[in-house]
């Protein structure tokens, strides 16, 4: 199993669950989010909290958009690949 602390993370605080088990994040987490992925590994119970943005229901434009969205699938497969045009 592989040690966080030899990864990109580190250790910014530790925190106590209360009496219901959460956990408050506090003032030394700089995050603008309010929305979190929860991801708990199974083997060691650590948790990762993954920064969401959440797109109403109202607005899911790009998936209406099939050009748009190709578009954008494209960009992203040449970001990941490290082609720009």
């Amino acid at each position: 199993m592989q040690s966080i602390a030899h990864t990109d993370f580190k250790v910014v605080t530790e925190v106590k669950t209360d009496s219901k088990n959460r956990i408050s994040l506090g003032r030394k987490v700089q995050t603008a989010s309010k929305h979190y992925r929860v991801y708990q590994e199974a083997s060691t119970g650590r948790i990762l909290l993954e920064p969401l943005t959440l797109v109403p229901v109202s607005e899911p434009w790009l998936d209406k958009n099939p050009k748009a969205k190709k578009s954008v699938e494209r960009g992203l497969a040449q970001a990941k690949s490290g082609r720009y045009p």
